[in-house]
């Protein structure tokens, strides 16, 4: 799976998260060609990236909302959209693919496997998508094996999924999704702190996942630890809500990584409650730069608000 480069500052190397897990015993449905969507050939498709495993494509003319909220102001919000979404495979990716989704039984040889379509359904305010079914394909374009219903996942820096993310969300709201994606200013500095035992503490919040949900900004931000010969002793990947009224905020998501332990869960030491971020702490530089973003960019933070 080919990892986001989140920043050139961080220089985190080869880290990289590891590839969310799927489901064991998905459900299966009856190998044939999905109905909505012919087996057209690649250059068929708009391509999206590649890498040595993946080759990514979606078709526009299939993004469809199958469901929106009315604001006040009359506008109708998309809460729901769908499109189909094209992988092929390199002999590596196949087994890397086979390898996640626990078919070697069905699948035990990578070679087999050439491309997979795939119908996604989107929630924009939550930055997620289904996979509500999924068809893999060998080379003479038979299924050789079909699944339905797969896991509703969030969308980040790391998700493989985030190209097509990207792309579908900017059919339909129009914003730049993906060229902010692609930014070289998508990662902004939050806030420096130079610690008691002389290791620096640097925190980047990702400017791509930032939306507003009221009054709480909600945003993944990346904080490396190095010690004072620049070895990175702790990083954090987190997803926070910052109150930008209160000046508060809390982690709701995460995963933390030690060279002894690799990549753990993040335990919240405040139990998932809101935490004042004091004016005289190093972090209060961070509250204030995301304030400054959202007053700047008030139609980025808000695409996607319903209230």
């Amino acid at each position: 799976m080919n990892k986001k480069i989140i920043a050139a500052a961080l220089l985190v190397g080869a880290i990289s998260l590891p590839l969310p897990p799927v489901n064991a015993q998905p459900s299966e449905v009856p190998s044939e060609a999905p109905s909505d969507v012919s087996t057209q050939a690649v250059d068929e498709w708009y391509w999206l990236a590649s890498d040595n495993k993946y080759s990514k494509y979606f078709d526009p003319s299939s993004v469809k909302v199958l469901k929106s909220s009315k604001r006040e102001d009359g506008r109708e919000i998309a809460t729901q959209i769908e499109a189909w979404t094209k992988t092929t495979y390199s002999y590596d990716g196949a087994a890397e693919t086979i390898d996640n989704y626990e078919i070697k039984s069905l699948l035990p040889d990578p070679s087999k496997l050439s491309y997979s379509l795939a119908l996604l359904k989107i929630n924009p305010q939550n930055r997620t998508i289904q996979y509500a079914r999924e068809d893999f394909y060998d080379r003479s374009g038979k299924v050789i094996w079909s699944k339905a219903e797969g896991r509703i996942k969030e969308i980040n820096s790391q998700s493989f999924d985030e190209d097509f993310y990207c792309a579908i969300v900017d059919e339909v709201f129009k914003q730049g999704e993906y060229d902010r994606k692609n930014a070289s200013d998508r990662w902004i500095d939050l806030c420096k702190i130079i610690n008691r035992d002389g290791s620096i503490t640097t925190i980047t919040a990702d400017t791509t996942t930032m939306r507003l949900k009221g009054s709480n900004l909600i945003v993944w931000q990346w904080q490396d630890t190095r010690d004072a010969t620049g070895n990175v002793t702790e990083i954090r990947f987190m997803k926070k809500a910052v109150n930008l009224a209160q000046g508060t905020e809390r982690i709701t998501n995460g995963e933390m990584w030690t060279p002894h332990h690799g990549w753990q869960e993040l335990e919240d030491e405040n139990d998932g409650a809101y935490v004042m971020i004091n004016g005289d702490a190093p972090e209060y530089k961070g509250l204030v730069r995301l304030r400054a973003f959202a007053k700047g960019y008030p139609a980025w933070v808000n695409r996607y608000a319903i209230e």
